[in-house]
């Protein structure tokens, strides 16, 4: 793809989407990096976070294009259910990747909403713990982006293919993280209902991987050179339904929605509050 296909629409508007997630979904990495860091010599904390942020950075990038190569690579599907009026259709590499990845960060956006919920410290009094070197706590951060990774790459994938706008967007985001490294533990406790709307969003990303899931063998068949006419039999089914994704203009819509559900709730908080602040003042 040439650098004016890049310069689209749909791809800056997908890149100011993934931008949004890839912050929401690293808010909970950069809390641990924050936290984690507080484990090393005080002189080298700092050094320890914009390292730890550096190299998950470069992990979900070599993360990215590992998962993108694959599906690109293994599009043949490998097992084709024949179970008519309960489950048919084609399998591929894709399919599982999208399946599996669904459901993985919805149970994390759902897991994150019920600790919130919880309302535990976040903080597990860190600094009276152990103390240990700068390459340990590094060691250990590097190992946890690893798992932090997965749910960031996957709901990547969910919006778009286009490397570039996808490596752009890790990019800001790391750079975000790096700036903010500092006080996200005070932006989160002052702005926690973007954490809640980002892991509101990433349920309807869930959703988005597991429409997609249907239609995979289905694009990778087609992607070998197979007419429509004859992959659209390869489309997964269940109980004769056809799984089919959700339309950007679907998606989007349902963001614009938990923007202004959110954005008028908070207006209308912060004017309960005045009143309620002007009654006591007056009684």
């Amino acid at each position: 793809m040439d650098f004016a296909n890049l310069l689209t629409l749909e791809n800056a508007t997908n890149l100011i989407m993934l931008c949004f997630l890839q912050a929401v979904l690293g808010f909970d990495n950069l809390l641990y990096i924050s936290i984690e860091s507080k484990r090393a010599p005080v002189a080298q904390q700092q050094a320890v976070r914009r390292w730890g942020i550096i190299l998950a950075v470069a992990l979900r990038l070599i993360l990215l294009y590992v998962m993108i190569t694959l599906i690109g690579a293994l599009s043949e599907p490998f097992y084709v259910f024949d179970w008519e009026g309960v489950l048919t259709g084609g399998v591929n590499f894709a399919t599982v990747v999208f399946i599996f990845g669904g459901i993985f960060i919805m149970y994390t956006a759902v897991k994150e909403i019920s600790h919130m919920l919880s309302m535990d410290d976040l903080g597990h009094d860190v600094e009276g713990k152990s103390g240990k070197s700068a390459a340990q706590v590094i060691g250990l951060i590097v190992f946890m982006n690893l798992i932090f990774s997965f749910d960031s790459v996957l709901s990547a994938i969910a919006i778009t293919d286009v490397i570039p706008v996808l490596a752009t967007a890790i990019i800001l985001s790391g750079l975000a993280m790096l700036l903010l490294a500092d006080g996200v533990t005070r932006f989160l406790e002052k702005n926690r209902m973007y954490e809640v709307l980002g892991l509101f969003i990433l349920l309807i990303v869930g959703v988005v991987l597991l429409g997609e899931a249907g239609q995979a063998a289905v694009h990778g068949v087609e992607a070998m050179g197979i007419p429509h006419e004859e992959a659209k039999d390869l489309a997964l089914k269940v109980f004769d339904r056809e799984i089919v994704p959700m339309s950007k203009s679907t998606f989007y819509f349902s963001v614009v929605v938990l923007f202004a559900v959110e954005i008028l709730q908070s207006g209308y908080s912060r004017k309960l509050n005045a009143e309620r602040a002007a009654l006591q003042k007056h009684s």
